[in-house]
């Protein structure tokens, strides 16, 4: 059984997962500054690379904030590294094959359980979250909600 949805106000949960480069990354570094984290079905697809253009087009915004940008889908470390190729991604991609971290998070499915679901979390230097925002059909709305969250 899946553990409760993380809610505003709570840490985010631990985990370690390999990025486009097949690197171990710890979310753990990441605290201390601000950050999003956004959980997204698949690489390459319409909605996914829509999104996560958009997120690379205000990625000097995040950066302006003082926000990393973190990309999380069921894809391949070699996948993510291609996907983060074809549309000059400058932020990290990790890799969730088992679907784990999604788990931790309690990110729904959607299309009645058949795709992954799409659901951006904003999270403070403290390491809780500020902010969840959820839209599979909405891409572009995940990096406008997770930039006024950030100026709040």
């Amino acid at each position: 059984m899946d553990k409760p949805k993380i809610q505003v106000g709570e840490a985010v949960p631990k985990f370690s997962l390999k990025n486009q480069h097949g690197e171990l990354i710890s979310i753990e570094n990441f605290i201390g500054k601000s950050f999003v984290i956004y959980f997204y079905p698949k690489d390459d697809t319409p909605g996914c690379t829509v999104e996560a253009c958009a997120f690379r087009d205000a990625f000097e915004d995040f950066q302006n904030l003082g926000a990393a940008v973190i990309g999380i889908s069921g894809d391949s470390p070699e996948a993510h590294q291609k996907f983060a190729k074809k549309y000059a991604l400058p932020f990290v991609l990790l890799s969730d094959p088992k679907n784990e971290v999604r788990s931790l998070f309690g990110v729904p499915k959607s299309l009645f359980g058949l795709l992954p679901g799409r659901v951006t979390y904003i999270v403070d230097e403290m390491g809780k979250v500020k902010h969840i925002f959820g839209g599979q059909f909405q891409a572009r709305k995940h990096v406008r909600e997770a930039m006024t969250s950030l100026k709040k």
